[in-house]
């Protein structure tokens, strides 16, 4: 399955093919171009980040969308346009082959900024950084020739953009990941290495799940498979292994691709024994076209034979992202302890809209997620 992703992530602008073939007129893609800015305006579930409540628009932008005349050039001004969101969430459903690499999921460093430092505060688990010797603690100094700080105040000053706050991580980890046909070149420590992109490296033909038993504990390691339908028969042949009184583990810490709710509540649902709720989804769209509120609570239910009814421990880290960060917080709900470090803190649940005329499909955040204490899901905080 990750092979196939990543040839896919490959394909320069694949899903503006059709549209490339039925003689678009340049008015035709600028008019998609310029109905991005209207289209997160509307839909957007966290407008509420950014000063006034509109998505952050600059003069160089909508230079940029005006200039659009065909399918590439409306896909840049697209990447561009969620960019200013600084949302590693919102993304486009093509690309180029040199586009940035997708956050978390190609990614392999964790960087915040503290002062001026760009801290690495987590190392992916068997990746090239990690192969590298980088560790948790150390700092990302320079990608390519550029300081760090230069690196990001230019990744933003390019879209017309100031760089500040929160954004900066956004974009120092974006950096970090690199672009996606090449290899990454970056200072770490003082250390210059040059690593490989993460579609580079095949995760090879891994099951949708691993299991290890020792002793008193039967861990279930989810491979990046909650999205694959064939995980909920391995997730059912690996539980019918735990023993009376054992203590099942769930790692979710190499989740970073999400999922789907199907694979989480048949997850879920071999630990209730009735409809228990484990997420509130709530729709801001919808409350700002008929000024009426909406807001529901998603429950998992019981799944005919299968009970577990032991302790359950489950493991979340920063790639832990998007359906795996639902399915932690769920599991929280249903009494199970949650430990580990932060989590990709990824906003919403994705809605794809396709642009009229072209197609091109934006992944936007519409839908805000909660935990059922009301915890926004991007804020929740694991047992260390």
């Amino acid at each position: 399955m990750r092979l196939a992703l990543l040839l896919a992530a490959l394909l320069p602008f694949a899903g503006l093919a059709h549209a490339q073939t039925a003689g678009l007129t340049p008015e035709a893609y600028r008019a998609d171009a310029q109905s991005i800015e209207g289209l997160i305006n509307s839909q957007y579930g966290y407008l509420d980040r950014f000063p006034g409540g509109v998505m952050p628009m600059s003069d160089a932008l909508r230079a940029e969308a005006a200039a659009v005349h065909d399918g590439a050039t409306l896909l840049a001004y697209a990447e561009h346009a969620l960019t200013a969101l600084a949302d590693h969430h919102a993304i486009t459903g093509s690309s180029f082959r040199d586009s940035r690499a997708l956050t978390p999921s190609y990614a392999d460093l964790w960087v915040e900024r503290e002062g001026e430092v760009w801290r690495i505060t987590a190392v992916r688990e068997g990746s090239p950084a990690e192969a590298a010797g980088v560790r948790a603690g150390e700092t990302l100094d320079a990608v390519g020739d550029r300081t760090t700080t230069e690196a990001v105040r230019l990744f933003w000053t390019q879209l017309g953009l100031e760089p500040g706050g929160e954004r900066d991580g956004y974009a120092a980890r974006v950096l970090a990941a690199g672009r996606r046909d090449r290899p990454r070149d970056l200072t770490v420590s003082g250390r210059r290495l040059t690593l490989p992109n993460l579609y580079a490296v095949s995760a090879g033909d891994r099951p949708p799940v691993t299991v290890i038993e020792a002793a008193d504990r039967l861990t279930i390691r989810f491979n990046d498979s909650l999205g694959d339908s064939a995980t909920i028969a391995a997730f059912d042949a690996a539980m019918t292994q735990a023993r009376p009184g054992q203590t099942v583990v769930l790692d979710l810490t190499d989740t970073a691709s999400g999922g789907n709710t199907s694979v989480a509540r048949g997850v879920m649902g071999w630990f209730v024994s009735e409809a228990r709720p484990y997420q509130i989804h709530n729709l801001p769209a919808e409350e700002r076209e008929t000024g009426v509120p909406r807001q529901w609570v998603e429950q998992v239910l019981p799944r005919a034979g299968k009970r577990f009814e032991g302790p359950v421990v489950v493991r979340v880290g920063r790639w832990t992202g998007s359906m795996g960060e639902g399915l932690a917080v769920g599991m929280d709900a249903l009494g199970a302890r949650v430990e580990g470090d932060r989590m990709a803190g990824l906003l919403g649940a994705i809605h794809d809209l396709r642009l009229e005329h072209s197609g091109l499909v934006i992944k936007l955040p519409v839908e805000r997620l909660y935990a059922v204490d009301g915890t926004p899901r991007e804020a929740f905080e694991p047992s260390r």
